[in-house]
């Protein structure tokens, strides 16, 4: 193992928007650090799993526009590695026809000229099986949309960045930061001195923060990741082909439902709320709520009539939430030398490639590919706070 201390660059935090941005620094040949508070690979933290959605069905142009890049580098990394990290399945968009989410999504992904079909209650059964479609609704296929191997996605470009002579030391919590025009960061097993440091630790960025002297609006909140039975083994198989989905809002709650098809469990479908609870990271599993579930239950038993309406599987996730649900990709506002990933707010995983790469640009001064204006920390005027 290596013992050397200096570095161009440290990045704190080794999910999927850390280990791309280390990733990327080290293919720009920039000596390059990657700490992990866990032993890796871990589930605590928000980039663990089988399966992401990708898409470019956003109600949002600048998602859409980071999409188009960002999916040629997810095949970038594909056609270096030759390992698959994209499956192609579509991503079924239903909602209620005269709802602004739906509406805008559907203009998007028109404004953009998105390979996109409109489903019609005639053709809907071809594309979504075994689905019922509620009245008054309508739904879009987003033809690139699919699935992301998580956990094979983190392996292989924590594998790419040590074969570029990256560094990752797992285990090493931070313990301090000390800015200055060469950042000082320590762990419990050693100090490690850097040009830059970028800060990408997910649910655990303020506490990270805190020794910069910044906190920002985050909030921390546990998902239930709910795996529901078929009736019959293979109804939702992505073989079929079954596409992932997404339902803007439905009779039983305004907040989007998600779901996969069924792959990662034998028999089994992901289907998910795309909310959470408040949660203190460290101690996740006490938050217990399981009102999301319940919500689920009652939607599954209307629309997915192949489901038995219990989950037989609950996993942990958590997101780390912004007030808007955007991301924070900025400097920080007291030191031009560290750089901020964090708040992705449960949809950044599919944005790793693009997230890492404008990290990069931000921390070696370069200009980034896409206007960051809306994820500036700027915006929260007001509610950030000293932390010293």
């Amino acid at each position: 193992m290596s013992t050397r201390a200096e570095f161009d660059c440290i990045v704190i935090g080794a999910g999927v928007q850390g280990s791309f941005t280390a990733y990327q620094l080290a293919k720009s040949s920039k000596t390059t650090l990657l700490l992990e508070q866990f032993v890796l690979p871990h589930t605590r933290g928000s980039s663990h799993g089988q399966t992401r959605i990708i898409r470019k069905a956003y109600e949002q142009n600048f998602y859409c526009h980071m999409m188009e890049e960002c999916y040629q580098l997810w095949a970038q990394l594909e056609k270096e590695t030759g390992v698959q990290l994209y499956r192609q399945t579509g991503h079924l968009v239903m909602g209620p026809e005269d709802s602004q989410s739906y509406q805008m999504i559907k203009s998007t992904l028109q404004r953009n000229k998105a390979p996109m079909v409109l489903l019609t209650k005639e053709n809907f059964s071809q594309y979504a099986p075994h689905v019922n479609l509620s009245e008054g609704d309508a739904a879009l296929l987003d033809v690139d949309g699919g699935l992301l191997y998580a956990d094979r996605t983190l392996k292989t470009v924590q594998g790419q960045f040590v074969k570029l002579g990256g560094v990752i030391r797992d285990n090493e919590p931070v313990t301090d930061i000390k800015p200055g025009p060469v950042v000082t960061v320590s762990t419990p097993s050693g100090v490690y001195r850097a040009k830059g440091v970028v800060i990408t630790a997910g649910p655990w960025a303020n506490r990270v923060l805190a020794h910069t002297g910044l906190q920002l609006p985050l909030k921390v909140v546990k998902l239930n990741v709910c795996y529901w039975k078929e009736n019959v083994p293979g109804t939702y198989h992505l073989k079929n082909p079954f596409p992932c989905f997404s339902l803007t809002e439905c009779q039983e709650t305004k907040v989007l439902i998600y779901g996969f098809p069924s792959n990662e469990y034998p028999g089994l479908m992901k289907i998910c709320f795309h909310a959470g609870k408040d949660t203190d990271p460290d101690q996740r599993d006490l938050q217990m709520d399981r009102s999301d579930i319940d919500i689920l239950k009652t939607y599954i038993a209307r629309c997915f009539p192949g489901l038995v309406p219990e989950p037989v599987v609950v996993e942990s996730c958590m997101y780390t939430m912004t007030p808007d649900a955007h991301f924070v990709l900025d400097y920080h506002p007291d030191h031009g030398n560290i750089v901020i990933g964090a708040g992705f707010s449960g949809h950044g995983f599919k944005f790793g490639p693009i997230i890492g790469k404008i990290l990069r640009d931000l921390i070696l001064g370069e200009t980034p590919s896409h206007d960051l204006s809306h994820f500036k920390i700027r915006r929260f005027q007001g509610k950030t706070t000293s932390a010293l």
